[in-house]
Parts: structure tokens; C-alpha cells; sequence
């Protein structure tokens, strides 16, 4: 295809993915989607950035998830987004879920971060700018604000959804007692929560003690981010710490320290791995695809080999009994 020829969509994408239903909604969202946390901010390979969603949406990927302050700076991962929607995929937007949330630090002041009215509204509408939309598939409240009632913040998503800004809201990071709370005003007020995004590994588990059940009594679909555990749920660190990993150039989310501690686990889990004909971080996905009250697991890409790499999760979410005490008793140890 030369330069000139705009971006055309692989026929057969629906044919490589899988869909479940989001809760009690008409929603259906593909098993994985595509986060936009890293490689999408201003100073990323814009090339490599299309190429990342291109490769996504070819083999079914339907859902890319965004933030206000992702990038760095802060909102530069949406206007990249925006751009390469413009250029590649402007006739592809009825077929796409587009999200985004606001509710940690995003601007200076005191209106520029949590859970008010003022902050959500008009963080809601920085991010519809920077992505040249009209609205948003779903919008998150992306953590729990302990100060602003929650009646205000729940009353802020359902506004947004009567001002016709978002379709779907959600919550992020939300504990399972305020979790409901929050569940029941926006049902009470006509806009039902659809769905949940905590974060969900081998090595994380505290969405097991009640928010699970919780999702699954009331019906929200749940979206899980950081399945691969920052990457220690892949093979990466199975000889040691590469110079270029994340836990050596930025000890922000992923400590060497901890890396090291966990080298023993990670060796045995990859030996589970090889036996299911899986490597690491296809198991780490599976694993939480196996539960039906998932329905999408976050993936981050800097490759599209990466993307290819995590698809063949999908195929293989059965776990035996035998399998799954041991890969408990090991994230137990």
C-alpha cells in the first residue's frame, strides 16, 4: 500500500478476537483492549503510535482506553490519539469504544485534580478537544475522592451522560464499600454504572476480597489494567534486570528491589506456562480472563509484536483444578 492510500482496516478483524457483554448492558467490549498509559505521550514515535492502533484494530482490538494526564505531558497521550483518529481512523468511529477519565492530578490549583463538579466537567471537555470528538464511549471517575460527596461526583457522571458528553460512565480504583455506594446513586438517578477498572494481576490480587463478587451480584463488567504486574509477569526478568527494563530506568511503579524478590515466583509460574504451551505473559492474561465476571483485560504496547504476542491469550483461558492451586499457592509464597 503506498503513502498515499489511506489506512484500510483488515476485513477479518471481528473473526480474531472475542467479545463478552458488559455487565447488564447491550455493551460487548473485545477480551483485551488497548491502553494508552505509555508510548502515546509528545515526545513517543508518532509512527510507531498508529502503527500500535492500526495493529490493534486489525485483529479486533475495538477499545482504547485513554486518560486525561497520560502522555507525558499531561494530555499529550489524547491528542495523539486525536491526530491518529483523524488520519486513520475517522471512518471507523462508530466501530471503536473510546475512554477516558479524570481524578488524578491534571492542572495546577485547586480544581485541577479528585472528584468535584468543577474538575470532572471541565476535564471532560479538555480531553473532547484534544481528541477532536463529540463524546466519549465511557468516562471513569479514575479514583475515589474521600473529601466531595459522592453524591456530587456521581451526579457529575450522570450529567455528562444527559449532556449527551459520554455514553457510559464508570469508576477506577473505587474499594468495594464505596464501590456501591456510588453503584446505587447512579442507578438511582438513571445512569447505572457499567462497568469497573481496577487494577488485577497474579501478584495483585485485592479485588478478590468483595469487589469481584460485588461486580458480579450487581451486574458492572470489569476492565483490568496492569495484568502483567509492570512486566514481572513476563519473561523479562526471569535472567536478572535488563538496563532498558521499567524497573531500571523508572522506579516509579516497579521497584528492582522488589524484581529481585520475586525472580523465584516469576521462574516457577513460567514453568506452569511452558506446560499450558503458553509463555508468561500470555498465562498472566488468560488467568484473568478465565473468571466471566472479566470482561477485558488492559494490554500496554511499545511493539505491535507485543499486541500479536498477547492475542494468543485468548485461546487459551481454561485452567484445571491443579493449575490453579498451584499458581495460588505460588503468588502465596
Amino acid at each position: 500500500m503506498s503513502k498515499k492510500n489511506k489506512y484500510v482496516a483488515d476485513e477479518n478483524r471481528y473473526e480474531k478476537m472475542n467479545y463478552r457483554r458488559t455487565g447488564n448492558s447491550g455493551l460487548l467490549l473485545p477480551e483485551l483492549s488497548l491502553g494508552l498509559w505509555h508510548n502515546f505521550g509528545k515526545n513517543d514515535d508518532f509512527k510507531n503510535a498508529r502503527n500500535l492502533l492500526k495493529c490493534a484494530f486489525d485483529n479486533g482490538i475495538t477499545h482504547f482506553d485513554l486518560a486525561n494526564n497520560y502522555g507525558p505531558p499531561y494530555g499529550s497521550a489524547e491528542t495523539t490519539f486525536g491526530k491518529i483518529l483523524k488520519k486513520d481512523f475517522k471512518n471507523y468511529r462508530d466501530e471503536l469504544i473510546i475512554s477516558s477519565k479524570a481524578g488524578y492530578d491534571m492542572w495546577k490549583g485547586p480544581y485541577g485534580d479528585f472528584g468535584s463538579k468543577k474538575y470532572l466537567t471541565a476535564s471532560l471537555d479538555q480531553s473532547l478537544k484534544r481528541m477532536d470528538l463529540d463524546y466519549v464511549d465511557i468516562f471513569y471517575h479514575h479514583r475515589p475522592d474521600y473529601e466531595t460527596p459522592l453524591e456530587e461526583t456521581m451526579g457529575t457522571l450522570d450529567l455528562m451522560v444527559k449532556q449527551g458528553k459520554a455514553l457510559y460512565v464508570g469508576l477506577s480504583n473505587y474499594q468495594p464499600e464505596r464501590a456501591e455506594k456510588a453503584f446505587k446513586i447512579l442507578k438511582d438517578l438513571g445512569t447505572p454504572c457499567l462497568i469497573h477498572q481496577p487494577r488485577y494481576s497474579i501478584f495483585d490480587r485485592w479485588v478478590e476480597n468483595g469487589l469481584l463478587d460485588l461486580l458480579g451480584n450487581e451486574k458492572v463488567g470489569a476492565i483490568c489494567f496492569s495484568p502483567l504486574a509492570q512486566g514481572m509477569l513476563t519473561d523479562k526478568y526471569i535472567n536478572g534486570l535488563p538496563k532498558d527494563s521499567r524497573a531500571v530506568k523508572d522506579g516509579r511503579y516497579l521497584q528492582t528491589d522488589k524484581v529481585l524478590e520475586m525472580v523465584p515466583k516469576i521462574k516457577m509460574l513460567n514453568d506452569i506456562a511452558k506446560k499450558r504451551d503458553q509463555n508468561l505473559a500470555q498465562m498472566a492474561i488468560s488467568w484473568i480472563l478465565k473468571d466471566d465476571r472479566i470482561t477485558s483485560v488492559l494490554i500496554g504496547a511499545s511493539k505491535t509484536s507485543q499486541i500479536l504476542d498477547s492475542l494468543k491469550a485468548i485461546k487459551n483461558t481454561k485452567f484445571t483444578k491443579e493449575e490453579l492451586v498451584e499458581i495460588d499457592t505460588i503468588a502465596s509464597l
